[in-house]
């Protein structure tokens, strides 16, 4: 005899339980007065089990299966089934058998078509081979047989098949809830000592979250996977071994949308020149869900999926002579598609869609659009298209590539005399570097990645592919990619290549981005680890009045940011600046103090008389009869600017305060005085900017005026004037110390 224990979740009322019934003797034989009681315990309610001791008659007579029902027990003595029509069943296994058997029968009133169950600890090993070739399966739990009868899933076949056909042993070393980045982790430290000759790699996009994550990450998974796979593919090849792909699979809780990245993976994986156990077509219903009766639950195939996986394998793959083939295919995959008979040519790998540029002349090269022989020759070699990156020979610097639609070169880039570089598709890089996409949109690519050096620990840092025709703004206004990186450890990022050239500083803090960083068209930027953001001092510059003329100027700079409460407003009276400072805002947009002036569509304070705003009534607004929209809308934006303004303050190292227009000393001597209690020590200075002798302001500590005036009007009017002063407060900034790479970037929605 054998036992197995029979368990269901099954949710019951108190004075409820649950008990089996079925076509063997020690159930009953379909009499509920014998039915077999289960039972269970506070520690793992809502389950139900009962262990039963079966045994396997090998006869005429006998059975070799069994079937049975669950039963609801009512304290009043009625029952219910819980099917009308279907049974349970279970194959009797010839015993003895060394452990219990799991039956996992799911939820009562759920009757599977095929039974789960497997032995309670492991108990088979590997049969080794009368052959000297090996096989590893690299999956998760649908390569190690979850959910089929004693998980004799797909891999199970095939050993069994591949042992009798050719003596190769297999190997099952998947994982359960295995994914890529697991996969990846793993792979030194269980597939290489096995010194495989084949490997393969069964993975999931289920198992990536694809069936459940946001609609804007499901690309991003999708590329995750499969540059992944790719990694997994080039590991596999290090090690001298044949990979082979298991293919993509369906999953229920898949949607027509699910489906069409499901049928892209598919289509690329067949494309990639490896061979791939071709899956979908047998298995998926046509919306990217399971055929009827092919799987126990959401994620997994039951016996009979498992059946249809391994008789769809060719088995003729695993011939020793086509392995053999194979392995020689890949192995002399490149080949030269460019050579200008004087020391520089460039080659070409088929499988890979690498390219490989050598230059043995004592000259530079130039690989550049107009150069037409180079182009013919691309074009003829098929070459996908998108970007091509390599480390420059003495891997510094990161190089690459543009490659158009048809084939053919879209960038310049110089190849020094003497050097050889290897260029590899974006995806297939990224795949070597154990990198993590944050963000993809089509356009902008954001990868995480360890940088490792020799001699040193690794270094994280951030790649950043701009795929377009255009430079790229990244900033902290954009609040995906603000959310993406705040996967990034924070500190302070910097392109090795390029350390002082402007905004190729990266900043992370808590919330994510704090910096701006502009990336080039057609470009691949790294920024590598830094320091902390407590190791450099940051500077905050915050727009005091008169007028809009400092937000101008910042915008043409890209120094700017979200608003400050002064930013877009007129402040005549600088009294009224430091008042409202010094009192936190507060009545600044309390409508109590607001009032309307049709004639020149401004809206006046009477508190403080110098302050009135220009920019708060839109043309959908009555101010006339209605100003309410108009006050409801001050009152959001201002206060969001008025807790900015008390953030810069709490969070910068350093502040710049920035008044245009004209004021007397003893009204900057009074503002200099509230400030310094508002910054409470922190170092701090101000910048005036009107056209007046700065002896008016000799002597007075932290002020710096410049005689100077930057009117708004004339900027907006004539661009080449808000241009030209633009570079002029670009002089006065750096003088001051202040750049890109220690401006202090305020977040939209400060904490």
């Amino acid at each position: 005899m054998g036992t197995y224990r029979f368990q269901v979740q099954a949710t019951t009322q108190p004075g409820e339980s649950i008990a089996l019934v079925g076509s063997h003797p020690k159930m009953g034989q379909w009499d509920p007065r014998y039915c077999v009681q289960l039972k269970t315990d506070p520690y793992t309610y809502p389950l139900w089990w009962v262990e039963l001791d079966l045994k396997y008659e090998n006869s005429a007579t006998g059975s070799t299966y069994i079937e049975y029902q669950y039963l609801r027990m009512q304290a009043d003595g009625q029952i219910t089934w819980e099917s009308n029509g279907s049974n349970r069943w279970i194959p009797l296994e010839p015993d003895p058998f060394p452990e219990p058997i799991i039956v996992e029968d799911g939820s009562f009133g759920w009757i599977p078509s095929y039974p789960y169950g497997y032995y309670g600890q492991p108990t088979s090993n590997p049969k080794p081979g009368n052959s000297d070739k090996k096989i590893v399966v690299l999956g998760s739990s649908v390569a190690l047989g979850c959910s089929a009868w004693l998980l004799r899933g797909w891999a199970w076949h095939l050993e069994q098949a591949l042992q009798e056909r050719y003596g190769y042993q297999l190997i099952n070393l998947s994982e359960l809830g295995a994914n890529v980045q697991r996969t990846l982790n793993r792979f030194s430290q269980v597939v290489t000592p096995e010194k495989p000759d084949i490997v393969i790699v069964a993975l999931s996009l289920g198992n990536e979250g694809l069936a459940f994550c946001s609609p804007q990450d499901r690309v991003l998974i999708q590329k995750r996977f499969e540059n992944g796979l790719k990694q997994l593919i080039l590991m596999t090849e290090q090690i001298g071994a044949l990979p082979i792909l298991g293919g993509v699979y369906p999953h229920r809780d898949y949607t027509s949308e699910h489906r069409v990245l499901l049928q892209e993976t598919h289509h690329r994986m067949l494309s990639w020149g490896y061979p791939v156990l071709n899956w979908l077509p047998v298995l998926e219903d046509g919306q990217g869900g399971w055929k009827e009766g092919l799987s126990f639950d959401a994620a997994h195939p039951n016996s009979k999926g498992h059946q249809l996986m391994f008789e769809s394998i060719d088995l003729s793959l695993f011939k020793p002579q086509s392995v053999t083939a194979i392995s020689y295919t890949l192995t002399q995959a490149e080949f030269p598609i460019f050579l200008d008979g004087q020391g520089f040519g460039i080659t070409i790998n088929k499988i890979t869609a690498s390219l490989r540029v050598i230059n043995t002349t004592p000259y530079d090269y130039i690989l550049k659009p107009d150069w037409q022989s180079l182009q013919v020759a691309l074009q003829k070699a098929g070459l996908q298209s998108g970007l091509y990156i390599a480390e420059d020979p003495d891997h510094v610097a990161l190089l690459h590539l543009s490659i158009r639609e048809d084939g053919t070169l879209k960038t310049t880039l110089s190849i020094p005399a003497g050097k050889e570089v290897s260029f590899l598709p974006a995806a297939q890089f990224f795949s070597q570097e154990s990198a993590e996409t944050l963000f993809d949109d089509g356009c902008l690519i954001l990868i995480q990645s360890q940088r490792s050096r020799t001699g040193a620990e690794s270094t994280p840092c951030l790649y950043i592919i701009n795929t377009t025709d255009h430079e790229y703004n990244i900033h902290p206004m954009w609040k995906e990619v603000r959310a993406a990186l705040k996967a990034m450890p924070a500190g302070v990022y910097r392109d090795p290549q390029n350390l002082d050239a402007p905004f190729r500083t990266l900043m992370i803090g808590e919330e994510g981005l704090e910096s701006r960083v502009k990336a080039p068209p057609h470009s691949v930027m790294r920024l590598e680890y830094q320091c902390p953001l407590s190791e450099i001092n940051r500077v905050a510059i915050v727009p005091l009045g008169d007028r809009c003329a400092a937000r101008m100027l910042l915008y043409k700079l890209e120094y700017d940011g979200p608003a400050f409460p002064f930013d877009l407003t007129r402040t005549t009276n600088l009294a009224d600046v430091a008042d409202m400072i010094q009192n936190d805002f507060q009545g600044m947009w309390d409508p109590r103090y607001l009032h309307y002036s049709p004639g020149d569509r401004r809206i006046y304070h009477s508190k403080w008389t110098g302050l009135s705003f220009g920019h708060e009534v839109e043309e959908t607004d009555d101010p006339v009869h209605n100003m309410q929209p108009v006050y409801e809308r001050m009152r959001t934006r201002y206060s969001a600017r008025a807790k900015r303004f008390q953030y810069v303050l709490e969070k910068a190292d350093k502040l710049l305060f920035v008044r245009t227009g004209g004021c007397q000393r003893e009204v900057v001597m009074d503002l200099m005085a509230k400030l310094k209690a508002k910054c409470q020590n922190k170092p701090f200075l101000l910048l005036i900017i009107s056209p007046q002798s700065s002896d008016e302001f000799a002597g007075i500590p932290n002020v710096v005026h410049y005689d100077l005036e930057f009117n708004p009007d004339r900027m907006y009017a004539d661009h080449d004037h808000w241009k030209y002063c633009t570079e002029i407060m670009r002089n006065i900034l750096h003088s001051l110390g202040i750049s890109s790479q220690n401006l202090f970037w305020c977040p939209p929605q400060v904490p």
